[in-house]
């Protein structure tokens, strides 16, 4: 049976192109699948929810075809799940997976509806990514590696630093923590990843943009500019050449391609409120939003917040980076009081150094190659490891052999 426990903190691959319909018995069920349909992962599937538990779902197909993924909520030993499921099974198409949610924790049951062919019995209530999983699992093609993660990094302004901080972070994931990357450069007109990386690629994101006919992975694959043995670059072009004027779906291939590449894809988003962009944002695993410490960036990011947030109900906020704070002189509101009026914390706040940032942006560098041990260094690598779900940065990790080391120094120094 499904469980809950760190479904939420699980890489849950799109649920594909197919019709569910779910068959429900309280209205509690009901309104939990039509919330989980609103789902980022579910935006290609087709949703109905219909009352009347599996006796409705008899009815409705006896004179028609039957989805891809049924439905049923089941409450207990008055619905007759074993006579239901058997009746269904008459009037079901091959190959139509069936879910049940049920209201009783029984290890005999479950192995009853296993062997009617069940495809998972979920306990009500059900979290809606509980289901999500449920359903994206069984379609995924056994042997098939995962796909990988998606960090979406926005500025709430121009003029930021977001495409820096990025870079930076992109960089951090590659070699601090090793973990194999693409950076990619939405920014079609006016990126800069080719230069903070000092990159001059011949092809780059246009031709997948404009193109979308011929995208294939092979053509993802030499779009690829590489940087390091972990870490890849899809540049923008920064020509002016044609107006950029974007379909919303225009970078959805592209994305799908480059997770299936790679375990982490961190997206350089230009500052823009556009169809595109908000749909970008919306179907990130991870969203980070960078600010600066004055008070437009404090509305944009309030406002940011809650226009994602009505579009991912069932993930968590997006992080948040304070970025060029301490420039002398300049008046600003503190972090402690910009996370304050977030309701929430900062992820990270980066510190007011031109000179540093400068040069690295000069050299074609990334901060921790021009200065290792600068505190901003240590911050992207600390935010690299945060996302990835560790809890400190490698080279700060405690030696697993101190509490023993320490026991025999201590039993040293009393001999």
């Amino acid at each position: 049976m499904a469980e809950p426990s760190d479904t939420s903190e699980r890489m849950i691959p799109p649920v594909p192109r197919i019709t569910i319909q779910a068959f429900c018995e309280t209205p509690e069920t009901a309104a939990m699948i039509e919330g989980a349909g609103l789902d980022r992962r579910m935006q290609k599937a087709h949703v109905k929810v219909r009352m009347g538990g599996g006796a409705a779902a008899i009815e409705a197909y006896r004179h028609a075809p039957t989805p891809n993924v049924v439905v049923i909520e089941m409450q207990g030993a008055r619905s007759r799940p074993i006579e239901c499921l058997d009746a269904l099974a008459e009037v079901c198409d091959e190959g139509t997976r069936v879910l049940v949610i049920g209201h009783v924790n029984d290890v005999a049951l479950y192995r009853q509806l296993i062997q009617r062919g069940v495809s998972d019995y979920l306990m009500a209530p059900v979290d809606p990514l509980v289901l999500i999983a449920a359903i994206s699992h069984l379609f995924a093609a056994p042997g098939v590696k995962p796909i990988g993660r998606t960090v979406a990094v926005y500025g709430v302004r121009g003029g930021i630093g977001a495409s820096t901080v990025a870079h930076n972070f992109a960089w951090s994931l590659a070699r601090a923590q090793g973990v194999q990357t693409v950076i990619a450069d939405l920014d079609i007109a006016f990126g800069t990843a080719s230069l903070d990386f000092n990159q001059d690629p011949p092809q780059g994101i246009a031709e997948a943009v404009f193109a979308p006919e011929r995208l294939d992975a092979a053509l993802v694959e030499r779009l690829l500019s590489k940087c390091s043995d972990t870490l890849s670059l899809l540049s923008a072009p920064a020509s002016l050449d044609r107006t950029i004027d974007l379909t919303e779906p225009a970078f959805d291939a592209l994305i799908e391609h480059l997770r299936a590449s790679v375990p982490c894809v961190v997206l350089d988003v230009p500052h823009q409120w556009s169809a595109w962009t908000r749909r970008v944002l919306t179907a990130a695993d991870e969203i980070l939003i960078v600010a600066g410490p004055d008070l437009a960036s404090l509305r944009n990011t309030k406002n940011l917040l809650a226009a994602l947030k009505h579009g991912r109900p069932n993930d968590a906020a997006p992080r948040v980076l304070l970025n060029g704070v301490g420039v002398p002189k300049r008046p600003e509101i503190a972090a402690a009081e910009f996370a304050k009026a977030l309701e929430a914390p900062l992820a990270a706040v980066v510190p007011f150094d031109p000179a540093l940032f400068g040069t690295a942006a000069n050299n074609g560098q990334m901060i921790a190659e021009v200065q290792p041990g600068a505190k901003a260094a240590e911050l992207f690598n600390e935010l690299a490891a945060a996302f990835l779900g560790r809890a400190e940065a490698r080279r700060g990790r405690a030696n697993p052999l101190a509490p023993l080391l320490a026991k025999l120094a201590a039993r040293r120094k009393a001999s």
